[in-house]
């Protein structure tokens, strides 16, 4: 969820969304080369980008990746982080060379399977020359010795993402490519994998991920916690978050395992009673859209500096919300919302960006069946306001034409009418059916809207055809709803 930009720009790094817009310059600027020598050209390599039509520059090609090994190291102090990243992949063409995205940060050095590989630096792009090539099927390793003050990326909307500095620690938030601000890897949300992310930091301190806390372990003053991701995870869906938590262990009706951890001072007492409701609101849509997916869940709330972030992230199995920029630091409705992401977003991730509106207008769904539940306004009275919104009607919720339009109001609220519409077409029954097995259909993948729609026809026998050309890709605004 991406719904409120910054009140002032931070111009701390080149915009990440704004890197399709300049090949010439990221090809043009070498920031800086191994010492191993350039990167040879003329044989087959991996693209620097995966071709999206929003974000051409993002994530890359010829390789596919199944697993992030990240052990780093924080100093709040400083700001300063260190580390290495394995990250384990197979090979999906020949390639003597590829490329992963990283922002900032000086790279020591890269090795592939053991063996030290030449390497440079062209904006945001680590390209990587193996000591031999790799063929279709290979099975690879490549090792990223790296360190420095990660930083914040400003996006083509004005929104920040990255690492955010906090006064006791850091968190790191994502979407759309915020990850490359901390760690190497494919980012962009076609390429999922399991994660083992290892942070060392001052003894007092606490670091929280995603998954399941595998261990800790303290000497010479510092304590490492290890948090392990087994189920597939995009990039953006990625945190950390470093400094001072109160932390719950609980579990909701169901079983599932909660941990919860709240930065002491969110002392909102709206806030606490948000979180406290979180086992009843992950039961109730596990009842509309199937068996919750992850082996947890649970939320992080962090004080992030004011004027920068603002927004709540649906970061996988455990959400993170700002803990200060703007009373309730976490709504109710905030709170429905990134947890129905778990199902869509999370668990069946878009394909692509202009895909977006496969979480958003999803989540904006459900907390319209939230506030009814609640007795308060009626789903038909949140999608008559909608409609009568100026901004829903920008563009089609499928088709946003540009990277600084990824978070606008027609992804989340006609993405929402797109689903209201659908629900009148198909009956309730129907439209039960889809809310449960579409995530289950591309359980831990990836899909697009022609899978969505696809899927939607195979539900009922009404042709869907003229619906969706209406509302889902229509530029004019409908006469009615």
């Amino acid at each position: 969820m991406r719904l409120r930009p910054p009140r002032s720009p931070l111009p701390l790094s080149v915009p990440a969304l704004a890197r399709a817009a300049m090949p010439v310059l990221l090809l043009a600027c070498c920031l800086s080369c191994s010492s191993g020598g350039a990167v040879a050209s003329g044989a087959p390599d991996g693209a620097p980008g995966v071709g999206d039509r929003l974000l051409p520059e993002a994530g890359n090609g010829g390789y596919d990746v199944s697993h992030y090994g990240l052990d780093l190291s924080y100093d709040p102090v400083g700001g300063r982080l260190s580390g290495t990243a394995v990250v384990s992949a197979t090979a999906t063409q020949s390639v003597s060379r590829f490329d992963l995205d990283l922002s900032g940060l000086t790279v020591g050095a890269v090795t592939v399977d053991g063996r030290p590989a030449k390497f440079r630096r062209f904006g945001t792009e680590l390209t990587v020359q193996p000591a031999r090539q790799l063929t279709r099927g290979d099975r690879f390793q490549a090792t990223v010795t790296y360190a420095g003050v990660p930083q914040l990326l400003t996006d083509a909307d004005g929104s920040h993402e990255g690492w955010f500095r906090t006064d006791d620690g850091a968190l790191a938030l994502g979407e759309p490519v915020g990850s490359m601000a901390w760690f190497p890897g494919n980012d962009h949300p076609s390429d999922k994998a399991a994660y083992d992310i290892t942070v060392s930091v001052p003894a007092g301190l606490s670091v929280v991920s995603n998954g399941e806390l595998a261990g800790t372990t303290t000497a010479g003053g510092r304590t490492a916690f290890h948090w392990r991701v087994t189920a597939p995870m995009a990039t953006y869906l990625a945190t950390v978050g470093i400094g001072h938590y109160d932390v719950t262990r609980g579990r909701t009706r169901s079983g599932v395992p909660l941990y919860e951890a709240v930065d002491p001072r969110s002392d909102d007492p709206r806030t606490a009673a948000a979180v406290k409701r979180l086992p009843e609101i992950l039961d109730w849509e596990s009842t509309l859209f199937g068996p919750y997916p992850f082996a947890s869940s649970g939320v992080v709330v962090d004080h992030l500096p004011r004027g920068l972030g603002g927004y709540a992230l649906e970061t996988q199995n455990r959400p993170s919300f700002p803990g200060d920029s703007g009373p309730p630091a976490v709504q109710l409705d905030t709170l429905v919302h990134e947890l129905s992401h778990q199902w869509f977003g999370d668990w069946v991730t878009p394909a692509s960006w202009q895909d977006i509106w496969l979480n958003e207008g999803f989540a904006t769904y459900a907390e319209w069946l939230w506030t009814q539940h609640e007795g308060g306004t009626s789903v038909d009275r949140s999608a008559a306001d909608a409609f009568a919104a100026e901004a829903t009607w920008a563009f089609p919720p499928a088709a946003p034409p540009s990277a600084a339009e990824l978070f606008a109001a027609p992804v989340y609220s006609r993405g929402a009418l797109v689903l209201y519409e659908l629900r009148r077409a198909m009956g309730d029954r129907a439209f039960s059916t889809l809310l449960r097995t579409w995530p289950a259909a591309h359980a831990g993948g990836t899909a697009d809207t022609a899978d969505f729609t696809a899927f939607a026809q195979r539900l009922t026998t009404h042709d869907l055809t003229p619906l969706l050309r209406t509302w889902l890709y229509g530029k004019a605004k409908p006469a009615h709803l």
